[in-house]
């Protein structure tokens, strides 16, 4: 998949993740304990707009592509291992919440050097 192909993948993506964090978000407060449903909601949450604002982004940000792709697997491992741990009693297998969380930072830490990284002919 190219470049350009890739960015109308990343909107699709983030509104995938608002509407699981919004559905975790609903069966984290029916269920008997929301921690894990909740804790996927919010990395859910937070992370679907981020991955908005590197879709608006795109055309002067060098490093929004592999941001994006950092920032959508990181919360779709940690949000996914969480879910599997409230539904299923385990996780998906050992380290992946935390594996996630690394591949979220990893995320964070290119859009940081994204800053560096700006297409002037834009």
């Amino acid at each position: 998949m190219q470049n350009g192909q890739l960015r109308p993948v990343i909107l699709f993506i983030a509104g995938l993740m608002g509407l699981f964090g919004v559905i975790s978000a609903a069966a984290a407060s029916h269920g008997a304990d929301p921690r894990l449903l909740g804790g996927a909601s919010a990395m859910c949450l937070a992370h679907a707009p981020a991955l908005i604002a590197l879709y608006a982004a795109w055309p002067m940000m060098r490093t929004a592509g592999i941001a994006a792709l950092l920032l959508s697997a990181g919360t779709a491992l940690f949000a996914a291992d969480l879910t599997a741990r409230h539904f299923l009693g385990h996780g998906l297998f050992p380290m992946s919440a935390p594996t996630g969380g690394v591949i979220m930072m990893a995320g964070w830490v290119t859009v940081a050097a994204g800053a560096f990284f700006i297409r002037r002919e834009v």
